[in-house]
């Protein structure tokens, strides 16, 4: 049984008695496999005071020093790096293949991509007579998610440590192991103590308390866009910056010209990875009319060649969802869909397991762009096939919703789909499945978000700029 302390404060792991205690659920098995302390709003304070005590000294390090920090951090990752890829499948049932390639591996690209991106950068810029400087913003709470914990620890824990700030992070309560380890990745590799802090937690409790605390002077949010509402009301009267990363319903759009053969097999591959627990997966494949029914018969093979079952398998492709409470809001999503109209042509059963939260890739048809499987983010293995009757009609089609995170477009003909990204309104546009760039900035338009992850986009979102003017 994995017991996980409530609090790292200070450089000292902080376990007292008398608080409440999350159970740990294995979703392939539905067994306790742990449990973790949460934390209490003392617990944030304390934790905000040791990094507020540690802000200024950290803050004025030379890059040389902060360089030679995360070169420590990449360095006792990758010591420490199969038990991240175990935790990760424990916690939220990736499959272990992922887990490694795809899931832990996402830690030493995240801190490669910003010791580069802070070696590169100009510390200070000349504008006509005046000096820009870029500093440290202060004291700043992470809000982290469940679906790319580590991913999403590293991408805020990296460039705030190389812009010289202090934090205080919040992972997700559902993944703490993950979170854990990298704390100790970071006490392993000499991080000062206040300078980072830990505090497991609800986002009731512990979120809102980081979101609304007067010592924050940034908090940067990834989660649910509804979630995200709620951290930047809790924010906004202290005036504090928000960087928020939220959900996304990105669309495939897959030009007439584009080679089908291979591109829907690796649709349907893109929007199943992580069993479809991803902000930015494709989960709208738009297709020409005319080919509509040939698509969704090629989506439906590909669909059912992928393995469902033990994420312990390496052969194993999908794992389950990450928890009872996923798999609930999934099922209610493909009982809409289908309530509404749509074609269920394959998947959304159990995937013939007796137990876990597993599920079969689900791919629907004739999927209207009023549909809610068309306009709300589902966050598991489903994936809408829509028709489209012409270009315009397509990129009108991929702009229908409140999201603008990632988008894909498919053809043989670079220039057009390179036309075609142009007038898509996503903050990533992938062309012909090209993988993410983790020195590019991350991050989307409208209720996908505000501000930019990784590389040097990553490590300015957590500067304040200053201009000193010369007479």
């Amino acid at each position: 049984m994995i017991r996980i302390k409530p609090c790292y404060m200070d450089g000292r792991w902080i376990d007292t008695g008398g608080r409440d205690v999350r159970e740990l659920v294995n979703p392939a098995t539905e067994e306790i496999y742990g449990q973790v302390a949460l934390g209490t709003d003392e617990d944030v304070e304390r934790a905000v005071a040791a990094a507020r005590r540690a802000c200024p000294s950290f803050a004025a390090t030379r890059r040389e020093e902060r360089l030679s920090l995360l070169e420590n951090i990449l360095a006792a990752y990758r010591r420490h790096y199969e038990e991240f890829v175990a935790a990760i499948t424990l916690e939220m049932g990736a499959p272990v293949t992922l887990s490694r390639e795809a899931q832990a591996a996402a830690g030493p690209d995240q801190l490669e991509a910003t010791i580069a991106a802070l070696a590169a950068m100009e510390p200070v810029r000349r504008i006509g007579n005046a000096a820009i400087h870029r500093e440290a913003i202060g004291v700043c709470g992470l809000i982290t998610p469940w679906n790319w914990p580590i991913s999403q620890i590293v991408c805020k824990v990296a460039p705030a440590l190389a812009a010289g700030c202090t934090m205080v992070l919040k992972p997700s309560e559902m993944t703490p192991y993950s979170a854990e380890l990298f704390a100790r990745v970071l006490e392993e590799a000499g991080v000062p103590p206040g300078v980072f802090n830990l505090v497991h937690g609800d986002g009731r409790t512990v979120g809102s308390a980081l979101a609304a605390h007067p010592g924050i002077d940034m908090v940067s949010f990834t989660g649910s866009t509804a979630a995200g509402i709620e951290v930047a009301i809790r924010a906004a009267p202290t005036v504090k910056r928000v960087c928020q990363e939220l959900g996304g319903k990105s669309p495939n759009i897959l030009l007439p010209d584009a080679d089908f053969e291979h591109a829907v097999p690796q649709a349907v591959a893109m929007c199943m990875d992580n069993t479809g627990q991803s902000c930015n997966a494709p989960t709208r494949l738009l297709v020409p009319q005319a080919r509509h029914d040939e698509v969704l018969a090629m989506a439906e093979a590909a669909a059912r060649k992928l393995i469902v079952g033990d994420p312990q398998d390496p052969a194993t492709e999908i794992g389950p969802l990450a928890s009872a409470i996923q798999f609930e809001r999934v099922r209610r999503h493909i009982d809409a869909g289908s309530r509404e109209g749509a074609v269920l042509v394959t998947g959304g059963d159990m995937a013939g397991q007796q137990r876990g939260y597993f599920m079969a890739p689900a791919i629907f048809g004739a999927v209207r762009p009023s549909m809610s499987i068309a306009q709300e983010e589902i966050f598991g293995p489903v994936l809408a096939v829509m028709p489209y009757r012409d270009e315009a009609e397509a990129i009108a089609i991929a702009n229908d919703t409140r999201y603008g995170l990632s988008a894909y477009v498919s053809s043989a003909d670079t220039e057009r789909a390179l036309r075609v990204a142009a007038r898509l309104r996503a903050g990533n546009v992938h062309i012909n499945g090209a993988a993410l760039e983790a020195s590019a900035p991350f991050g989307g338009y409208r209720q996908s978000g505000n501000g930019r992850e990784q590389g040097v986009f990553g490590i300015e979102e957590f500067t304040e700029v200053k201009a000193v003017i010369m007479a």
